[in-house]
């Protein structure tokens, strides 16, 4: 296991450097009860709408453009 390391900015907000990735803000307390309360309120996705978001990630056009 890799050490992080946290750095306090000017402003008093603390970035936490982990290895191989940028300096980023902590997430404020409560961050992920709140995302994942967000999520269970949302209605379930039916067939067509799934069907449309993986058409949207399966686009060869769109790899070959990202590559």
């Amino acid at each position: 296991m890799t050490a992080s390391t946290s750095t306090v900015t000017a402003g008093g907000v603390q970035l936490v450097d982990t290895p191989g990735r940028p300096a980023r803000p902590e997430r404020p307390a409560g961050y992920w009860e709140r995302v994942d309360a967000i999520v269970n309120a949302a209605p379930p996705l039916d067939d067509r709408q799934r069907a449309i978001i993986r058409t949207a990630f399966h686009q060869p056009e769109a790899r070959r453009a990202a590559a």
